[in-house]
């Protein structure tokens, strides 16, 4: 089922706006449906295998991030202080990102 793409025209509208025009040759409706629906079908295939949803971010309280890395609540405090961890706020409460969290352990494997 071989598509042949022959002419592509470009024809002045109103205004200097051009229109293209394809012309096919040598090829059925139900031929140009099908490699269209093939096409789809495989860009579709290709994003099922590599679509990830978006998670939404996880908020940790303090007690929660001290019970997460099982320490004290004023490590947490003095790790904040010094820039180890970065807080959020809303109102009176502190926040720390989950993901900002797992960021800043240290992987303390030796290099190869």
């Amino acid at each position: 089922m071989p598509l042949d793409f022959i002419d592509l025209h470009c024809k002045p509208k109103k205004h200097n706006v051009m229109k293209k025009v394809i012309q096919l040759h040598q090829t059925t409706p139900e031929e140009l449906v099908n490699v269209i629906l093939l096409g789809v079908k495989k860009e579709i295939e290709i994003l099922k295998k590599e679509f990830r949803p978006k998670e939404p971010e996880e908020y940790l309280t303090r007690t929660e991030v001290s019970k997460m890395l099982k320490i004290d609540l004023s490590t947490v405090h003095h790790w904040t202080k010094r820039g180890k961890l970065k807080p959020y706020g809303l109102g009176r409460r502190v926040y720390y990102k989950r993901s900002e969290i797992e960021q800043a352990l240290i992987d303390l494997s030796p290099i190869h």
